[in-house]
């Protein structure tokens, strides 16, 4: 547990459905104490995309299969070329018309059509690549997502519906952007090093596992 005096300014998380995050500080330590070595464990240069990567993501809970890895990997040449064209620093909490939407469609559309690998697995892969722009949509946040989404998305491509995700997940971030910030600092001290995207992801993960 975290000592009072050390989480109360730090501003209250807003998500979706009017849920309010009292203590978001103390959430994302109590959540980090359990998976912290995922963070903490170190991907390939940023300009690369291996093996090594996919299994990280696995220690994360990709559950990618050897089939799987495999035929993500004949990719590989399409993946490190959509991957320079993204700034290792770029980040989701830019203004709207920084961010590479582009580029990163084309680097979602790198693993179009792969037979078992869906959103879940992809970000979780390419997250470690750029953690300041690429959420993990695993299940919890997919449905967190789409929770109060009435639009018909029939007609986008798989890189597209990812990047739809990923702008509907900006939002949030946009919103709550000041309290992440303090967050981010706050975990700092304490030798965390995560992104707005990352500690976002944990926060929306940990409360919608727990209802």
């Amino acid at each position: 547990m975290c000592d009072d005096r050390l989480v109360a300014h730090v501003t209250a998380i807003i998500l979706r459905g009017g849920v309010k995050v009292e203590h978001p500080l103390e959430l994302a330590l109590e959540f980090l104490a359990s998976y912290s070595s995922f963070d903490a464990q170190s991907s390939s240069g940023p300009g690369s995309f291996d093996e090594g990567d996919l299994r990280l993501a696995n220690r994360g809970g990709a559950r990618t299969s050897a089939a799987e890895i495999a035929a993500i990997l004949e990719r590989r040449g399409k993946i490190e070329r959509a991957l320079r064209k993204i700034h290792p620093e770029a980040s989701l909490a830019e203004a709207t018309s920084s961010v590479p939407w582009i580029p990163l469609t084309r680097l979602f559309d790198a693993f179009a059509d792969i037979r078992g690998v869906g959103f879940s697995k992809m970000t979780k892969a390419l997250h470690r690549k750029r953690p300041a722009l690429i959420p993990m949509l695993d299940s919890v946040v997919q449905a967190y997502l789409t929770s109060d989404d009435s639009e018909q998305h029939s007609s986008e491509s798989f890189a597209e519906r990812a990047t739809t995700l990923v702008r509907s997940y900006k939002r949030d971030l946009d919103r709550n952007r000041s309290a992440l910030r303090g967050i981010q600092r706050e975990l700092a001290s304490r030798e965390y090093r995560l992104t707005e995207v990352r500690i976002l992801d944990l926060l929306i993960w940990s409360v919608s596992a727990a209802t």
